[in-house]
């Protein structure tokens, strides 16, 4: 057993994934842990020690030199480690040292994903493939920046945004892991279900914001902090209950994606929310919330030619609205299906969303694509087969993106 002191915004999944063990023997081994309960920071726990070690750090030692010594590349090494501080290493330091044929990938979607391992990840990824672009948009309520990642250099303009309900946060790490897949076969030369990522990146620009509501997230994963600013609040929203995995909303209890002006005033009447809660109470006006107005100004400034926006769940495709949706947006919809395996539906009596806004302010192909079957949130251990349904669908649409402009 190896001994692990609770950090903040630690969770039984993030402890597991970190040491590569199964969660079911983390709980074995610390009897007393509730798997539904938050995880109290300074708790010190068990964790069997299968497929990942502890090397305390020696006089002399570099992170490339350890990482040598175990057969790791330091990128692997870092992520391992990545609520350190690695800048230097002090003797002493107790290192997470990952065994080598669990640490192929930057992004890992074993666990809780949110803003810490987006940050992470989002660097990780610029040092591999330094061709992407990371910049910020904007920031949440809580002042947490909102992360934009561009891959590709064509003149041709997709977007592709992800994490807009909190409990649906999956839709992030799968994104983020359609960009590390996308970045490695552009680099390689290789294909991705069956395109060519270099050739067609050459013509396609991808704009990815894979956390459009982190506060929502760090919320609905981690449960309400004791110290948390707005914790009276949340707790009289939430009816008195701590349990928020089923939590929608951004942190001050608005859903974002009843925002955007199209036709907000009737989605408020239908929805006839009271005021802030878990879930579809639309705020105060349009745009009144920093994520969606932030959201909204990088889709006028880059001026896409096709969007998609990621929920859960469903497996459903939404492309139409009100008839303002261009010719080709159905056929556009029925290759997004064919890819994915999901089923194209031309909706009615929904309004205010980002796709729905798009569509009416631009009159260009918009998507709303719900990932996956089941209850919000989506379980992590169908996440191979989401991935293998979003991947096939983001290649689909990049493709048919291309086809339109050029």
């Amino acid at each position: 057993m190896l001994p692990y002191v609770v950090q903040p915004g630690d969770t039984l999944l993030r402890i597991a994934r970190a040491f590569n063990v199964n969660p079911e023997s983390l709980l074995a081994a610390n009897p007393g842990l509730d798997a539904a309960a938050p995880l109290l920071s300074g708790l010190l726990l068990s964790v069997p020690a299968q497929t990942a070690f502890i090397y305390r750090v020696q006089p002399g030692d570099t992170l490339l030199g350890i990482a040598g010594k175990f057969g790791l590349t330091l990128q692997a090494l870092v992520q391992a480690n990545r609520r350190q501080e690695l800048k230097q290493l002090q003797p002493g330091l107790l290192l997470t040292v990952p065994r080598a044929d669990n640490a192929s990938r930057i992004v890992d979607g074993r666990a809780e994903y949110g803003q810490r391992e987006l940050t992470a990840d989002a660097e990780a990824l610029l040092k591999a493939y330094p061709f992407l672009q990371v910049e910020k948009i904007g920031e949440s309520v809580m002042g947490q920046p909102l992360i934009a990642i561009r891959l590709g250099e064509g003149p041709v303009k997709v977007h592709v945004n992800a994490g807009m309900h909190a409990n649906e946060w999956i839709t992030t790490p799968l994104l983020m892991t359609f960009l590390e897949d996308a970045a490695k076969a552009a680099a390689s030369g290789e294909t991705l279900c069956g395109a060519d990522m270099r050739e067609l990146l050459r013509q396609v620009t991808l704009w990815a914001v894979p956390l459009v509501n982190p506060d929502g997230a760090e919320l609905a994963q981690e449960g309400l902090r004791p110290d948390h600013p707005r914790g009276a609040e949340l707790l009289r929203w939430n009816r008195g209950s701590r349990r928020f995995r089923k939590w929608k909303a951004n942190i001050r209890g608005v859903d974002l994606n009843d925002q955007f002006p199209a036709f907000w005033e009737e989605e408020s009447a239908r929805r006839d929310a009271d005021g802030p809660g878990p879930r579809d109470y639309p705020g105060p006006s349009p745009f009144s919330e920093p994520e969606a107005a932030a959201l909204a100004a990088f889709t006028a400034e880059q001026a896409f030619d096709l969007v998609v926006a990621l929920h859960t769940q469903g497996q459903e495709i939404y492309w139409n609205y009100r008839g303002y949706e261009p010719p080709e947006s159905e056929r556009i919809a029925r290759s997004l299906a064919k890819a994915s395996g999901y089923k194209p539906v031309k909706l009615s009596g929904s309004d205010a969303g980002y796709k729905d806004w798009f569509i009416l302010q631009y009159r260009k192909p918009g998507y709303t694509v719900e990932v996956g079957c089941g209850v919000n949130p989506l379980p992590l251990d169908a996440f191979p087969d989401l991935n293998d349904e979003v991947r096939a669908l983001l290649v689909a649409a990049l493709e048919e993106a291309r086809s339109l402009v050029l």
